[in-house]
């Protein structure tokens, strides 16, 4: 019976509950208690399934009503209480925001609080291996608990997991991304309650917490699809299995062949994960209802939609509307691994050709990270080096609200960052400067902090290896100073630093803006509010400079000196600056 409860006083009055139970579709619903009447009853192919929606009037008491089941001659045959809970006053942090630092942490890599359930008994994977990417490690909620007060050290606000619902897939079911159970936490990270208690947890820390959810697909394995409730549950190939093909422009190209829309929005993205049907009126119902279930249930702040480009936009847009009516502090971002600004930002809030409105605050921003990454990397050209990062931030105008944005320099798709820098330090402390003073909501993948390298995806071993220091014998341990390299340190300050000072400074939060043209591969920003003016200066030559400022005096015209907020030191003259080779200063003016 899924949901398995619900709240009184929410928005919407109607909730749909799905019974499964062999044969139950031949048997006549009735309910009784609280109020609560059967608006519309519906049986699909499967006669295991039987879809009951519920209207809850708004005078409904807390407690239980019955949902009576009787055969064709009226006798009854089976009875299920069903709860309506009250709906506790808001646990949530206020959403997440441009005031915010995410730190995005794989749940099985991170830190094994919980060796009790390393493996547990009828799970489908049942070997644990540290030594092999694709098995699972052994990583948990407990673990992740346990060090809450390493992200607060750190500066972090808000804590992204990859998904944590069950996955019992045979093979692979460490990176949580082939739901086998959506009302479900994964046994081997733990329970419901402790996921709940996670989020308790770590708002008392002042962190708040975002459900990482996949609604394009699920895992074979997921009971559902073992049996499945209507064939048109799921798209389904008469030539078999389509690989999709990842062209995210289908959805608003004038000139897009059907074929090709379709291979977009209805082929699998893996073999092993079936591509949900979300126009199916059932099925769509049931996804937004389970992210209500979760964020009532926990009191989570924010939702990731994976894979966000391939499903139906219509029942995303729905499904953002539905969400932000019965929370409207919930901060949703949806994965966009697409090309090109204008392809990325139609996917946002805004209105669009043929009335399309996304309702979805914001995206994860690839466009950014190719230009980040570029600039980090590459000299300067019309267009190229740190021009396109200037190119790409001058293209804003697309969005309703940039700064709703995610920023990041790696994630569990990508190789690391340090790696791609060609393990520079000082380039990777301009990488972090840059991330944090930028606009938007910058996220750090997790280890990023102390130097972790490694290729990224699915394949990358690299990119999803253990947090050192989480696991039972690790050593050195790395969420101690005392087990850190003295680079490693290095960042880790760097960041620090700077993660504090935006944690308490308005201006690299929703501070306006301004960017200046880049020149000989100088590029020059500054965050500015009522308060303060801040300075990033980045050099992506690979000799160090002294910089003139006199073309900048429209922002730093009645100011003598500054301070840098990375090493403390206070500047009595600024006309001219020193910038190290691939360096970058972050200069607050005074």
């Amino acid at each position: 019976m899924e949901p398995p409860n619900w709240w009184v006083g929410m928005p919407d009055s109607k909730l749909e509950i799905m019974l499964y139970d062999k044969g139950i579709s031949a048997l006549v619903p009735t309910v009784n208690g609280l109020g609560v009447t059967i608006d519309t009853v519906v049986r699909l192919q499967n006669p295991n399934y039987l879809f009951i929606t519920v209207s809850i009037p708004p005078t409904s008491p807390a407690g239980s009503f019955d949902i009576l089941l009787q055969d064709e001659q009226g006798r009854q045959v089976k009875s299920f209480p069903y709860t309506l809970s009250e709906r506790s006053a808001s646990s949530q942090k206020g959403g997440v925001d441009a005031s915010d630092l995410i730190y995005l942490i794989m749940p099985d890599r991170f830190a094994n609080g919980d060796k009790g359930n390393d493996q547990v008994p009828g799970m489908a994977q049942q070997h644990l291996d540290r030594d092999m990417v694709f098995y699972r490690h052994g990583g948990d909620l407990v673990g992740v608990m346990e060090h809450l007060d390493y992200l607060e050290e750190l500066g972090i606000t808000a804590l992204w997991l990859n998904p944590v619902l069950e996955n019992n897939q045979p093979y692979e079911s460490y990176h949580g991304y082939a739901v086998t159970d959506h009302y479900r936490i994964d046994p081997r990270l733990g329970t419901n309650e402790q996921y709940k208690m996670l989020v308790r947890l770590a708002h008392e820390h002042g962190i708040k917490v975002i459900m990482d959810v996949i609604f394009n697909h699920v895992g074979d394995h997921h009971w559902f699809i073992q049996d499945l409730p209507d064939e048109n549950w799921i798209h389904q190939w008469k030539d078999g299995y389509k690989e999709i093909s990842y062209r995210a422009p289908v959805h608003f190209d004038p000139h897009a062949a059907t074929a090709d829309f379709k291979q977009v929005t209805e082929s699998w993205f893996d073999k092993h994960m079936p591509d949900l049907n979300q126009q199916h009126p059932q099925l769509a119902n049931y996804l937004i209802q389970n992210a209500i279930w979760w964020t009532a249930y926990t009191g989570q702040d924010g939702f990731r939609i994976d894979t966000y480009a391939y499903c139906d936009q219509a029942f995303m847009s729905r499904w953002n509307q539905a969400m932000r009516e019965a929370f409207p502090d919930l901060s949703i971002f949806a994965e966009t691994y697409v090309h090109g600004t204008g392809v990325q930002s139609w996917f946002a809030e805004g209105e669009r050709e043929h009335g399309h409105n996304s309702h979805l605050p914001g995206v994860t921003d690839f466009q950014m990270y190719y230009a980040l990454t570029e600039a980090l990397t590459a000299q300067q050209g019309w267009t190229s080096g740190v021009a396109k990062l200037y190119y790409t931030l001058s293209q804003d105008y697309l969005y309703k609200d940039p700064y709703r944005n995610v920023l990041f320099l790696d994630n569990h798709d990508l190789g690391r960052i340090y790696g791609l820098l060609g393990e520079d330090v000082e380039k990777m402390k301009s990488a972090i400067s840059l991330l944090l003073t930028l606009r938007g909501i910058p996220m750090l993948y997790y280890g990023t902090e102390l130097l972790m390298t490694g290729s990224g995806g699915a394949f990358g071993e690299g990119g999803r290896k253990d947090f050192p220091g989480g696991f039972s014998g690790d050593k050195p341990n790395k969420f101690k100073e005392k087990g850190r390299t003295s680079k490693e340190q290095q960042l880790f300050t760097h960041l620090q630093r700077l993660a504090q000072y935006r944690k308490t400074h308005t201006v690299l939060q929703t501070g306006q803006l301004t960017q200046f043209i880049p020149k000989d591969g100088v590029y020059v920003f500054f965050r500015h509010d009522a308060e303060h003016t801040v300075m990033v200066v980045y050099n992506s030559n690979d000799k160090a400079i002294n910089l003139d400022t006199a073309r900048f005096q429209e922002r730093t015209a009645g100011y003598t000196g500054a301070t840098d907020i990375t090493s403390g030191e206070r500047m009595q003259d600024i006309n001219s600056i020193s910038i190290p080779a691939g360096g970058c200063r972050v200069l607050e003016l005074w």
